[in-house]
Order: C-alpha cells, then structure tokens, then sequence
C-alpha cells in the first residue's frame, strides 16, 4: 500500500500504471490523475472531490462509500466498478463506459452523462434529480422506481429499459423512443416531450398534466383515466387511441389526428379542437363544453350523450355523426 503523496510523486515522474494500487481512504481531493490506470484499485472511502481523472481506467475498482463529488471523469472507464453509497454529486462523466456498475444508494444529484453507456446498470430508486443523461445508452438499465425529475433525456437509447413508478416531472424528452412501455401511472407532470415516440404505450393513468406533446406519436396508446389537463399536443398523432374517462380539460390539440379514438366519459372541457380530424372517434357521454370545434372533422363520429354547451357547431363536419341525442346527421 502506497499514501497518496507517493502515488502523485510517481504520477508526477510519469508513471501510468497503478492497477490494483489499494488508496482505502486516501485523501486525493482536486488532485490531476487524466489518463492514470487504476484497473482493480481499491479506493473505498478515498476522498477525489474536484479531481480530474479525465480518460483514467477504473475498470473494476472498489469505490464503496468513495466522495466523488464533482470529479471530472470524461471518457473514463468504469466498467463493473463498484459504486455502492459513494457521491458522486455534479460528477462530469460524459461519454463514460459504464456498464456493470454498480450503483446501489449512490448520490447522482446533477451528474453529468451524457452519452455514457450505462447498458444494464441497476438505477432502482436512485435519486437522478437534475441528471443529463443526453444520448446515453441505458439499455436494459434498471430505472424502476427512480426519480429523474428535472433530469435531460433527450436523444437517450431507452431499448427493454425497466421504468415502472419513475418519475419524470419536468424532465426533457425530445424525441425519445418508448414505443410499447409500460408507464401506467408514471408522473410526466410539465415533461417536454416534443415529437417523442409514444405509440403502442399504457398510460394508464399517468400524470401527462402540462406536458408539451407537440408532434407526439400517440397512435394506439393507453391513455383511460390519465391526467392531461392544460396538455399541449397540437399536431399529434392519438389515432385509435384509448382515453377512456381521461381529463383533458383545456388541453390543446388543434389539428391532432384523433381518428376512431376513444374519448368515452372523458373531460374535454374547454379544450381546443380546431381544425382536429375526429372523424369515426368515440364521444359517448363525453364532456365537450366550453370546447373549441372550429374546422373540426367529426364525420362519423358518436358524440351520444355528450355535453355540447356553449359549443359552436358552425364549420364543424358532422356529416354521418351520430348526435347526444341519438339522431344521426345526415349532412
């Protein structure tokens, strides 16, 4: 075993190679170690708050209960080390390789990863407040239960990754693929989620309240009992989908594709319509009062039992709708 002062005299000679070098509890803090290999190090409880390791090798290595707060680790490789309860608060990890690591009750506040590969890491319940995790690869990774508020996604592979009871309010979304996830009762709340992918996807009762959905791909989606009040989804795509007792009072969605979808006993009080294309959609007993169907299409649509009040029916197609009272419009 060697005492920091000895590893950073040799650093400092030029010396590289430090794999399997034991630093248990080694105070290492704003110390300059870019491009050390440190394969199979033991540095449990070590603390390297502010260090720059950029591109050092830490494939392996015992990092339990180690303070990284703030390191700066670029390009690093991180592959099956051992990260358990160490802080790694405001980290810049970005384009790290690391998957195997192990995470288990580390602190992640506002670490930077973006486009690392975290291929399979176990992330449940980790607290990624604030995370950026921009085109990273999490693959298979284990997110279930975790809290990504706040946290930038966009661009991330999310391919058979877990993400029951997750939290994503506030966090940024843009065009990210979770086509066929299960997210029912995931909270999204004020999430910006412009054209993302999420056709296929059970929603059941999630939280989708002030999201921007702009150009969403909604097509086929779960959506019964879930929140989308004040939602914005101009433009979007819910053809066929399910929303079923769904709240989406003054929701935006002018000129979405809401073609043959179900909106049977949901809200869509004070919703904008304009210029949406209903045309063969479920209304049955659907609140539309106070709604904007200006340039609608609801041809062949069942609007029985809806509630129509203060609803300007001029320049709205009707033809072959079926009425809330029963009569079909014959045009």
């Amino acid at each position: 075993m060697i005492d920091s002062q000895e590893l950073l005299r040799r650093y400092l000679a030029g010396e590289r190679n430090f794999n399997h070098i034991n630093l248990i509890g080694a105070h290492l803090c704003q110390v300059n170690l870019a491009g050390a290999n440190l394969t199979g190090a033991s540095l449990a409880r070590a603390d390297l708050t502010r260090a720059i390791l950029h591109e050092v090798n830490l494939t392996d290595a015992f990092l339990y209960g180690s303070n990284l707060s703030f390191v700066k680790l670029g390009r690093g490789q991180l592959t099956n080390a051992d990260l358990t309860k160490a802080n790694l608060e405001g980290a810049f990890l970005v384009k790290s390789e690391m998957s195997g690591v192990k995470l288990s009750g580390a602190i992640l506040r506002g670490v930077n990863l973006r486009a690392a590969n975290l291929t399979g890491v176990n992330l449940c319940g980790a607290n990624l407040v604030g995370v950026n995790l921009r085109g990273a690869n999490l693959s298979k990774a284990n997110l279930n239960w975790a809290n990504l508020s706040r946290a930038r996604l966009t661009g991330a592979i999310l391919t058979e990754t877990q993400m029951t009871g997750i939290n994503l309010s506030y966090s940024y979304l843009f065009e990210v693929n979770l086509q066929g996830f299960d997210l029912s009762g995931v909270n999204f709340i004020q999430a910006l989620m412009t054209r993302i992918n999420l056709q296929d996807c059970d929603l059941t009762a999630a939280n989708l309240s002030q999201t921007q959905l702009k150009q969403a791909n909604l097509q086929r989606a779960k959506l019964q009992d879930a929140n989308l009040v004040e939602a914005n989804l101009i433009s979007s795509n819910l053809t066929n989908a399910v929303l079923m007792r769904a709240d989406l009072s003054g929701a935006i969605l002018t000129h979405a594709a809401l073609m043959g979808a179900n909106f049977n006993l949901a809200i869509l009080r004070k919703a904008d319509l304009r210029g949406a294309n209903l045309r063969n959609a479920y209304l049955w007993k659907t609140d539309l009062s106070g709604a904007n169907l200006q340039g609608a299409n609801l041809y062949g649509a069942s609007l029985r039992g809806a509630n129509l009040e203060g609803v300007d029916l001029r320049n709205v197609n009707l033809t072959g709708a079926t009425l809330p009272d029963g009569t079909i419009n014959q045009g």
